[in-house]
């Protein structure tokens, strides 16, 4: 993962002081979901320059949902983590463009269908069509639990293009969410292929060395 993609928390710290800021990470990520429940928001990155600041981002396809009218959303929310973590926070919001080809954001779509009781495979064939008409290479949905209310656990899966699971350079997005049915907890799985991720190739240039 992090040969193509760099970590969704990025800072340094030891000792006791790494373990606070890791436990403050955990609750920072957990009140945003809360917060957010319907606002489609996919991933979080957190990154601190120095050890009183914190600066946040929220990937999300609903940004008017997190923003608010005039700002007031996210002026909130910001206030909030300043509550929790005591810190100075930034808080940025990112669009995500393309919805239907975010791994997570198709898990949660799958999952929420499932609860509304939708059938799994007419939800994940219907999935995988609109992420393959917006361009990626390959996906892949599996789905496990109860599925239409059967007595047995059992998976059921579709897949379209090529998903290399395997390949370190494979731009390869993944997501998970559960869904809470009358008959149990269901897991939804996806991974989205949209390509591999190649070096940058150097351009050559003249270089003079004196002898």
């Amino acid at each position: 993962m992090k040969s193509i993609r760099d970590w969704n928390t990025r800072w340094f710290a030891e000792g006791k002081q790494y373990e606070n800021l890791l436990h403050e990470d955990f609750a920072i990520r957990k009140m945003l979901k809360a917060e957010l429940p319907r606002a489609g928001v996919s991933k979080l990155e957190i990154e601190r320059a120095a050890h009183n600041q914190v600066q946040v981002t929220i990937h999300t396809a609903k940004p008017g949902i997190v923003i608010g009218r005039k700002g007031a959303s996210v002026k909130a929310l910001r206030n909030k983590l300043r509550e929790l973590t005591g810190k100075s926070v930034k808080l940025e919001v990112e669009e995500i463009s393309q919805p239907d080809t975010d791994a997570y954001l198709i898990a949660e779509n799958i999952a929420g269908q499932l609860t509304r009781r939708i059938s799994h495979g007419r939800a994940m064939k219907r999935a995988a069509q609109q992420a393959m008409r917006q361009g990626v290479e390959g996906i892949r949905i599996e789905v496990g639990g109860r599925l239409g209310g059967s007595e047995m656990a059992r998976k059921d899966k579709v897949f379209d293009g090529r998903v290399p699971r395997n390949t370190i350079r494979a731009d390869l997005d993944y997501g998970f969410a559960e869904a809470l049915t009358t008959f149990g907890q269901i897991g939804v799985k996806v991974w989205v292929y949209k390509g591999e991720v190649l070096p940058q190739k150097s351009e050559a240039t003249d270089v003079y060395i004196s002898e």
